[in-house]
């Protein structure tokens, strides 16, 4: 939504598109609003209060209904929580969720750059161009909430649009970054607006003519199912998860599914995965930052056949003997960063799935 205007508090000294625009000026990537406590910026991971007076029930609804529409605050009272976009002209774009905690209006708004930028921008791994080109399969985006995956996926349909004629259709919740035709033509649908969820827009996808699928997240079990399917019938599909790691984002998948279906499924991922790349966002060194580290599994013929046997726990082995083929586990990837001097030694070690084997990379590379 662009500026729509709703009623606004008399008596609360700042609105919340100032307040947004602040978060944009001074680079910090969200702004809470939460009752008792002044409005707050996330900066470089730091919560930081802004110059306001702390909000009142009041203040905090009359700032978030200010810049919803009437249905979307008929929405927020029946659902208790809604997600939407919402743009400063000339300024950013806003990813805004309100809910309701102990029946005060609340918000996350995470803010959105005009530009979408390039994989070497955002530190992205080679391999990423080669994702993008493939021409039919499956890849995965996944980490924890606030790794950077709704801006890789951005960057990937922006590099299809620039680099391939395809029809590109995104399936997002809300539409985050907002991509003009290029080489491609890209269709971007918003549940809530244009499709009831991503399972029933995926239910009709496939009629709708597309070279690319781009799913923002894969919540549930028909979302999934319908993902897979589009990725078998020869479209390259594109989605993100909330897990962490090669193995995890496998078994999760897998473990959606009934019993009696799982070894189907095994068989379907083994066939049409392309890739799965795990990232996490880090502060850096100075602390003036934040520093993109990513695992990455490419399905070789030993991937796919872990995969169809059910013998996940063995990918890291594989992975750490293919680096020709683009791989790297996330423990590579950290002691990568540190030797740079990116990130902390302390913080590899905190966030390392095997702090041991951490180590060993990590001295075997000093000596």
């Amino acid at each position: 939504m662009d500026d729509a205007r709703g009623p606004e508090g008399a008596d609360y000294p700042r609105d919340l598109t100032d307040l947004l625009a602040e978060v944009a000026s001074h680079g910090g990537s969200d702004l809470h609003i939460a009752v008792g406590r002044c409005p707050t910026m996330r900066h470089n991971g730091e919560l930081i209060e802004l110059n306001a007076p702390v909000l009142r029930a009041r203040d905090a609804r009359s700032l978030v209904y200010a810049i919803m529409t009437a249905e979307q605050r008929d929405t927020l009272e029946r659902q208790r929580e809604i997600d939407f976009a919402y743009s400063i002209a000339q300024v950013a774009r806003f990813r805004i969720n309100a809910y309701f905690q102990r029946g005060s209006v609340g918000a996350a708004c995470r803010y959105l750059p005009a530009a979408v930028g390039c994989f070497a921008e955002l530190g992205l791994p080679d391999i990423m161009a080669e994702f993008a080109l493939k021409p039919r399969g499956l890849v995965l985006v996944t980490g924890p909430t606030g790794a950077g995956k709704t801006t890789t996926l951005a960057s990937i349909v922006d590099y299809i649009n620039c680099n391939r004629e395809a029809h590109i259709i995104t399936i997002e919740d809300p539409v985050e970054y907002v991509h003009a035709h290029k080489c491609s033509i890209v269709t971007q649908r918003e549940v809530g607006s244009d499709t009831t969820s991503f399972a029933e827009a995926l239910r009709h996808v496939l009629r709708q003519d597309p070279d690319v699928v781009v799913i923002g997240e894969m919540r549930d079990l028909d979302t999934i199912r319908a993902a897979l399917t589009a990725a078998e019938t020869g479209h390259l599909v594109f989605a993100t998860l909330h897990t962490q790691g090669s193995a995890q984002t496998i078994d999760r998948i897998v473990d959606v599914f009934p019993p009696m279906q799982q070894q189907q499924v095994r068989i379907q991922l083994a066939t049409t995965l392309q890739g799965i790349v795990s990232q996490q966002l880090l502060p850096n060194v100075e602390g003036t930052g934040r520093v993109l580290v990513c695992e990455v599994l490419v399905p070789t013929a030993a991937v796919r056949n872990l995969i169809r046997e059910s013998k996940t726990h063995q990918l890291a082995t594989v992975m750490q003997t293919g680096r020709q083929y683009g791989m790297v586990t996330m423990d590579e990837s950290l002691a990568d960063k540190y030797r740079k001097g990116l990130i902390s030694y302390e913080m590899v070690l905190a966030q390392a799935h095997d702090p041991g084997v951490l180590r060993t990379i990590i001295d075997s590379a000093e000596r």
